[in-house]
């Protein structure tokens, strides 16, 4: 495994960072790692990239213990609160970056190119990094973390300033790192791009492990029907209860979840046959944020 921990647990005197979190990533995996703000994401990572010690409980990055010197060389990692001197010029800051991974000048300019390369700064390598907008800003921290060509890489928020273009270019930077076998942490509270990119997730509260596992677990496989349909009596309303105990029924709009799209055909068939008018009926998968709310809300320990 790349990330290994067990029980990792941050107290700040009396107040809980994160208690008791137990994961493990897989090598050439996209892995999210949610919840809502103050839950402990950032503690956690901090952990793992050896800026915070642990108060109790076992990590291991990259087949290491936590802060390991050598592993460090082996990760990058974008902070979600970055700030770089606006008097620096992107190209003065990814030499900086390049000196403290120790690359020499050759691998070093080699690398620079490469990395503005990938996150589509080239050209504005040479201006302020106080001229920037936010996005590019937030590119060109993410071009220092790629600069030790990592094998993990921690990601916070690495999306929050950028437009729509700008989180499909960053997706497609880890899609092709995962395309490599190389790993990537991704902490983000866009939760759309969690579900498309990732592979497995964990979901904290109040620094505590509400959810995990494989995202197509998580999800449960569940769609939700939405359906307007009218003249609707009392027996095929029941019919349709066998399927969701729970739906709802209002202003001739049924809301209902079913685990097996196959059911759709029989909840049409029972509406028409048992004398409805079915107008529309559309089914769609639970969203990932319906299930982050549902779990945050409810308090659900899974």
């Amino acid at each position: 495994m790349v990330i290994e921990t067990e029980n990792l647990t941050k107290y700040y005197g009396n107040k809980i960072g994160c208690r008791d979190i137990t994961i493990s990533v897989g090598k050439g995996e996209i892995f999210g790692f949610l919840g809502p703000n103050g839950a402990g994401k950032s503690t956690f990572i901090k952990m793992l990239v050896g800026l915070l010690f642990p108060t109790s409980g076992k990590a291991f990055v990259l087949g290491k213990p936590v802060g390991d010197v050598d592993v460090r060389k082996k990760i990058g990692y974008l902070p979600e609160n970055f700030k770089y001197q606006d008097w620096m010029t992107g190209e003065d800051l990814l030499s900086f970056h390049a000196s403290l991974y120790k690359l020499d000048k050759k691998n070093a300019a080699a690398k620079m190119e490469e990395v503005l390369d990938i996150v589509k700064l080239k050209g504005h390598e040479r201006y302020r990094i106080g001229t920037y907008s936010k996005g590019m800003q937030q590119r060109i921290g993410l071009a220092c973390a790629l600069l030790p060509d990592p094998d993990l890489l921690f990601l916070d928020e690495p999306t929050s300033a950028l437009d729509p273009v700008g989180r499909k270019e960053v997706r497609d930077i880890m899609t092709k790192l995962r395309s490599m076998g190389k790993t990537v942490l991704l902490n983000s509270h866009l939760l759309s791009e969690v579900e498309i990119v990732c592979d497995s997730a964990v979901i904290i509260n109040k620094g505590s492990v509400i959810k995990r596992g494989k995202m197509e677990d998580i999800l449960e496989s569940k769609l939700i029907l939405e359906i307007h349909a009218e003249d609707l009596n009392s027996e095929v309303l029941n019919k349709l209860r066998d399927f969701d105990p729970g739906l709802t029924y209002s202003n001739n709009m049924i809301n209902m979840e079913i685990k097996d799209k196959d059911a759709t055909h029989h909840i049409a068939s029972i509406i028409i046959n048992g004398g409805g008018k079915l107008f529309e009926l559309s089914p769609r998968r639970v969203s990932l944020e319906n299930v982050f709310i549902n779990l945050v809300e409810g308090g659900e320990q899974r």
